[in-house]
C-alpha cells in the first residue's frame, strides 16, 4: 500500500499508511501545533488509519487488534473563520439564485433561497418543508404579512446570522422573526430594544413587549415607567396617551412619587395638549388625584389658576374638599386623604398612657403603630403626665389630651411631626371620665365627672387663639359616654347617668344652633364605650360589648356590624388606612389586654393585628398622618 501524507500543517509531515492515501483522505490539522486549520473528522475503517497523535504532539503508532484507541488523548484545532466565510458564499448564492431550489414571493418581490439553509435556520420553513403542506412540493411559496425590505433583513440573518437593527426597523423585524420563528434573530431584537430603552419610549417599548407576551422586557419597561414617572411625564409619549391609560397609571399604588404635585402637574400637562378634546376629562383624572395632600402654595398658585379648571363646574366639589381638609384636616374623610405609600407618609396610629394589666399603674408613655412594618415604636412623653381616664382627640393632624384623674383640668398638645409635646390652655372646668371629639375645626370636651357629679358641661376649643369658651350644656349629664363627630354633627352616645346607671340615649350637637336634642336610643346601656367616624358612618366598641355597633346620622338608625373576639371596655378605636383599629382595653375580669384587631368596613371582616408591646387600658388611641416612625434600638 502506498503512503499518503497529512497535509496542511506546516510544522510536519506525517505519514498516513495503507489505504487513506490510496482512496485520496485527507486530514488537515494536528495536534499540538497552532495552524488553526480547519477540522475534518473522517470516519476511516481502522487498519486504514495507523498513525496517530500523542499527547506530546508527536505522531505514534494506533492500537491494534483489539486494542481501543485512546481518542481522549487526541485533538484537534477549529478554523473559526471558515463557517462564517460558507454562510457568506451562501448568501451571496441566494442573491445571485446559484443552486437554490425555491422561490419566496414576498409582495411584488422574489427572493430565490435554499430549502435546506430556511429550515435549519427557521421552525417555520422546517415546518413547512418538512411536512405534508403543498408548499414542501412547489417551486414558488408565498409569504403574506412581512414586507419584502423585512423578508430581506431576515433572510441575511438566516444565512449569515446578521441583521441590520434600527428603532425604525427593530420591532417590524421581531414580529416577523417571531412568525418565522428565527428564534436568535428575535432575542436579538428584544436585546436592542433593552438597550436602547429610556424615559422617552419606556411605554411604546411596553406596548409593543405586552402585545407580543415578552414579559421580561415588558416588566422592565414598566418598572421605568412606576420608578421614573417624574421624568417619563414629560415626554411625548405620555401626552400621546389614551385617558384609559392615564387613569390606570393615576390608580395604581406602584406609582413612585415624593409628592402630589406631580401627578397634578402630569393631569394638566397631558389634558393641556389637546384642551378641545381633553378638558371633559379634568374632573374624572383629577378625582384620583390627592388634592387634599398638595402643598397650599402649589394648590392656589397653579390649580385655582388654571384656566381649564376654573372652567370646570364639576371640578369644584373636588377644589373645596381640598379646601376643607387644609382647615379641618382628618375630619375630612375620603381616599384622597390617605397619602399614597410611595410618598413615605402614612396614616399613624398613635396610644397614649393608660393603665396597667391590672389597672393600677398609670402608665406615661407614647407608642406608634408603623403601619408598613406593623411594629409599635416609642414617642415623646407628656412631661411630669401620669394620668388616667383623661380624654384624647386628633385635630388638624395633632393630638390633644385633656383633665384626666384625679380632676385635672391640664391639656397637652402632640406635634407628631416634631415629636413633642407642648402645653395649652387648660380646661375652665376640671374633669375625668370625660371625652373629646373634633368638629369643623373645634375641639369639644363633653361630659365627665368632678369626683362628686357627672358634668353636662360642655367646652369648644379653639385653635386660632387658644381659648376654651362654654357651649349649650348636654340635655343628660352623663361620663364615660362615646363622643364623636360626624356628618357636620356631635354626637355623644350612651354613658353613665351615676354609679348603678347607663343611659343609652343618644343626644345631637348643632353647632349652628348651639343646641342640643335626642335622636335614636342605641340598642344599648353602657359605659366605658368609645366612638369613631368613617364614610358619614359611627361605629361604637366597648361597654362590655362583644359586637360593633353602626349608627348612620343620614338616615337615624342603628345596626350591629361584627362580632368581637372578647367583651372589652375602656379601649382605643380610631380608624387608619380606611380600617377600623380596636386597641387595646379592659376584659370581662377587668385586665387590660395587649391585643390589635381591624375591622374592614368594605369586606366586613374582622382581622387579629399585631399586638402592642404592652397591655393597657384606660387610654389614649388617634390617628394622625406623618413619616413613618423608625424603631429605634
Amino acid at each position: 500500500m502506498l503512503p499518503g501524507r497529512l497535509i496542511g500543517c506546516p510544522r510536519r509531515d506525517i505519514i498516513v499508511q495503507g489505504a487513506a492515501a490510496v482512496h485520496g483522505y485527507q486530514i488537515s490539522c494536528c495536534a499540538a501545533c497552532a495552524c488553526r486549520g480547519l477540522i475534518i473528522v473522517l470516519s476511516l475503517p481502522r487498519p486504514f488509519l495507523t498513525m496517530g497523535f500523542g499527547s506530546n504532539g508527536e505522531p505514534q503508532p494506533l492500537p491494534q487488534g483489539d486494542q481501543q484507541p485512546q481518542w481522549k488523548e487526541m485533538s484537534f484545532c477549529e478554523g473559526p473563520r471558515h463557517a462564517e466565510q460558507i454562510l457568506q458564499v451562501l448568501n451571496i448564492y441566494r442573491r445571485s439564485g446559484t443552486f437554490t431550489d425555491m422561490v419566496l414571493q414576498v409582495d411584488s418581490s422574489e427572493f430565490p433561497c435554499h430549502r435546506a439553509i430556511l429550515s435549519a435556520g427557521s421552525i417555520y420553513f422546517r415546518t413547512m418543508f418538512n411536512g405534508q403542506l403543498r408548499e414542501s412540493r412547489q417551486q414558488l411559496v408565498c409569504i403574506q404579512g412581512i414586507g419584502a425590505s423585512t423578508m430581506e433583513t431576515v433572510l441575511n440573518f438566516v444565512y449569515e446570522g446578521k441583521a441590520v437593527l434600527d428603532e425604525a426597523n427593530v420591532e417590524i423585524v421581531f414580529g416577523a422573526a417571531d412568525m418565522l420563528g428565527v428564534s436568535v434573530l428575535s432575542k436579538a431584537c428584544v436585546q436592542f430594544l433593552e438597550e436602547r430603552m429610556d424615559h422617552s419610549n419606556c411605554l411604546s417599548i411596553m406596548d409593543f413587549a405586552s402585545s407580543y407576551l415578552i414579559t421580561p422586557l415588558a416588566d422592565k419597561c414598566q418598572t421605568m415607567l412606576y420608578r421614573d414617572f417624574v421624568e417619563v411625564y414629560k415626554h411625548e409619549e405620555f401626552l400621546s396617551l389614551a385617558k384609559e391609560r392615564v387613569v390606570e397609571l393615576l390608580t395604581s399604588e406602584q406609582l413612585q412619587v415624593d409628592k402630589e404635585e406631580v401627578l397634578v402637574e402630569a393631569v394638566l400637562k397631558w389634558v393641556h395638549h389637546v384642551p378641545t378634546e381633553r378638558k371633559g376629562a379634568l374632573q374624572d383624572l383629577l378625582e384620583l388625584v390627592r388634592l387634599p395632600l398638595v402643598d397650599p402654595v402649589f394648590f392656589v398658585n397653579v390649580i385655582e389658576s388654571d384656566d381649564l379648571v376654573q372652567d370646570c363646574r364639576e371640578c369644584r366639589p373636588l377644589l373645596q374638599e381640598a379646601r376643607m381638609y387644609h382647615v379641618l384636616g382628618r375630619e375630612v374623610d375620603s381616599v384622597r386623604t390617605r397619602p399614597r405609600k410611595c410618598m413615605g407618609r402614612a396614616e399613624v396610629i398613635v396610644v397614649i398612657g393608660g393603665c396597667d394589666r391590672n389597672g393600677f399603674s398609670r402608665l406615661s408613655f407614647t407608642e406608634k403603630l408603623n403601619p408598613y412594618t406593623k411594629d409599635w415604636v416609642p414617642g415623646a412623653t407628656i412631661p411630669g403626665y401620669s394620668k388616667s381616664e383623661f380624654a384624647s382627640c386628633e385635630l388638624q393632624n395633632e393630638v390633644y389630651v385633656s383633665g384626666g384623674q384625679l380632676n385635672s383640668s391640664d391639656v397637652w398638645k402632640y406635634m407628631p411631626q416634631v415629636d413633642h409635646w407642648v402645653r395649652v390652655a387648660s380646661l375652665a372646668k376640671a374633669r375625668w371620665r370625660h371625652k373629646m371629639a373634633a368638629l369643623l375645626g373645634k375641639l369639644y370636651a363633653v361630659g365627665g365627672f368632678n369626683g362628686l357629679e357627672r358634668l353636662s358641661n360642655v367646652e369648644c376649643y379653639s385653635v386660632y387663639d387658644n381659648q376654651w369658651r362654654t357651649v349649650a350644656p348636654l340635655l343628660l349629664a352623663v361620663s364615660s359616654a362615646a363622643v364623636v363627630g360626624c356628618s357636620g354633627k356631635l354626637y355623644v352616645i350612651g354613658g353613665a347617668v351615676n354609679n348603678d346607671c347607663n343611659t343609652n340615649k343618644v343626644q345631637c350637637y348643632n353647632t349652628e344652633e348651639d343646641q342640643w336634642r335626642y335622636v335614636s336610643s342605641c340598642p344599648f346601656s353602657q359605659r366605658c364605650i368609645n366612638a369613631t367616624a368613617h364614610n358619614n358612618t359611627i361605629y361604637v366598641v366597648g361597654g362590655l360589648l362583644d359586637q360593633i355597633y353602626s349608627y348612620t346620622p343620614k338616615t337615624d338608625t342603628w345596626s350591629k356590624v361584627v362580632d368581637l373576639p372578647m367583651k372589652l371596655e375602656s379601649c382605643g378605636l380610631t380608624v387608619c388606612e380606611g380600617k377600623v383599629y380596636i386597641v387595646g382595653g379592659r376584659d370581662s375580669c377587668a385586665s387590660a389586654t395587649d391585643q390589635v384587631w381591624a375591622y374592614c368596613p368594605e369586606s366586613g371582616k374582622l382581622t387579629d393585628e399585631k399586638p402592642m408591646s404592652r397591655s393597657v387600658s384606660y387610654h389614649g388611641c388617634v390617628t394622625v398622618t406623618q413619616w413613618p416612625p423608625k424603631r429605634t434600638h
